[in-house]
């Protein structure tokens, strides 16, 4: 079997929404909600901008990490909602 010697664009945002999708799929089942709303709310996230933004390379992270990452940020966002 041939080496990938350099990753394409294409093939970057294809992992992308594919870690995308993995991760709205787990939350959805974790929070008990529509994948659908959920889709439109981790892509509207610092989160979701984060992993769309090729350079930060979080796609290379595991599905399990970006998890974390935005439900930390929905806390944090609670949090600062309740202190307002």
């Amino acid at each position: 079997m041939e080496k990938l010697r350099d990753v394409t664009e294409e093939q970057k945002k294809f992992a992308v929404d594919v870690m995308v999708t993995l991760v709205v799929e787990e939350l959805a089942n974790d929070l008990h909600c529509d994948p659908t709303v959920l889709l439109k709310d981790f892509v509207a996230s610092r989160t979701g901008a984060l992993l769309y933004d090729e350079s930060s390379k979080l796609w290379w992270s595991g599905p399990a990490y970006v998890i974390d990452m935005y439900k930390k940020e929905i806390e944090d966002s609670k949090q600062i909602e309740s202190m307002e």
